[in-house]
């Protein structure tokens, strides 16, 4: 008979305070007898370090998978390696859960080797967590939209920026930090500033709060989010 093979969870594990892991993500992450861990070239492995404070490790697996963070060649190249690693323990029939920052669909990571390996006939399956924005605007007490009104989810780094601030509604900038000088300064020419707030970390021990744009800190991480509302 032959031996049924794995299913591939991608699980959103919300920002970084564990009390926004939703219940399915435990169960799931319980069940699962393998971790698929995006880990960085320093070893820092933010989304098991979030895990690990809600379910017990013990006996798992843990499955490093590492990423080139610049586009192009380098990064497909790292997709392909990750998912073919993941292939192999869904062909011995055990179950694997990616936990991913924030929520699964929101420029995850896990999207890219869930198409892969269903394009290879593996069974794969989403759990939502609670995005980073949100978790921001809660962060700050403020809505993110009101009636009728529309809410933009932007890459800072990418794209035409200020073609983007001209847009009616709320605008999240995310992943804001490589590139805050340059957002706060569009934010300036726009007339935005004083409607924009930032947090960095948001649910992390380094958590930061900047209300204030004019006057931008030091360091500024990589999980930063601006809010703009008009």
């Amino acid at each position: 008979m032959e031996l049924k093979k794995g299913v591939f969870y991608g699980v959103g594990v919300g920002p970084g305070d564990p009390e926004l892991m939703t219940l399915k993500a435990v169960r799931i992450l319980t069940e699962c007898p393998v971790i698929a861990v995006p880990q960085t070239k320093s070893g820092e492995t933010m989304a098991l370090d979030i895990v690990r404070q809600v379910v017990s490790l013990e006996g798992k697996t843990i499955l490093p998978l590492f990423f080139a963070m610049e586009r192009g060649e380098a990064q497909k190249a790292a997709h392909r390696e990750a998912a073919k690693a993941i292939a192999a323990c869904l062909d011995e029939g055990k179950d694997v859960a990616m936990p991913n920052i924030g929520d699964v669909s929101v420029y995850s990571t896990y999207c890219y080797l869930m198409e892969m390996l269903k394009e290879q006939g593996y069974e794969t399956t989403m759990s939502a967590g609670v995005p980073s924005f949100c978790a921001v605007a809660a962060r700050l007490g403020i809505s993110l939209t009101t009636m009728n009104a529309p809410l933009h989810i932007i890459p800072a780094g990418g794209g035409n920026l200020e073609e983007a601030l001209e847009l009616p509604g709320t605008k999240v900038l995310m992943k804001s930090g490589r590139t805050l000088p340059k957002v706060a300064e569009a934010l300036q020419e726009k007339g935005l500033l004083d409607k924009a707030a930032m947090v960095q970390d948001c649910g992390l021990p380094t958590e930061a709060v900047c209300t204030d744009l004019s006057n931008l800190p030091e360091k500024t991480g990589y999980f930063a989010t601006i809010i703009v509302k008009e």
